[in-house]
């Protein structure tokens, strides 16, 4: 029974890490947008590989674009929040 527990907590931390590490790349792109970064610079490159699907899909289902503002990564980072706050404390509890 506790390697079910060991591995039930493992999978809580690493969503935890995961969705940890996703947020810090949203902010990232967020950032990167503000200034006019080289979008020939690997690292600006991979920010948005790495967040454009996300952010195209939450662009799509609530277009919410005010004065030229995208809220589309205040919204994933909310959901985001909302996932470290709810599955994570979730998990943990279920591997006691």
């Amino acid at each position: 029974m506790f390697v079910a527990h060991n591995f039930i907590l493992a999978v809580a931390q690493l969503i935890d890490f995961l969705l940890t590490a996703y947020m810090w790349i949203i902010i990232g792109r967020a950032v990167v947008s503000w200034v006019s970064a080289d979008p020939y610079n690997p690292i600006v490159r991979f920010l948005y590989e790495a967040t454009e699907p996300v952010l195209s899909r939450i662009r799509g289902i609530l277009p919410i674009s005010v004065g030229g503002v995208d809220f589309s990564p205040v919204i994933v980072i909310m959901v985001i929040i909302f996932l470290q706050s709810f599955l994570v404390p979730t998990l943990r509890h279920l591997a006691m």
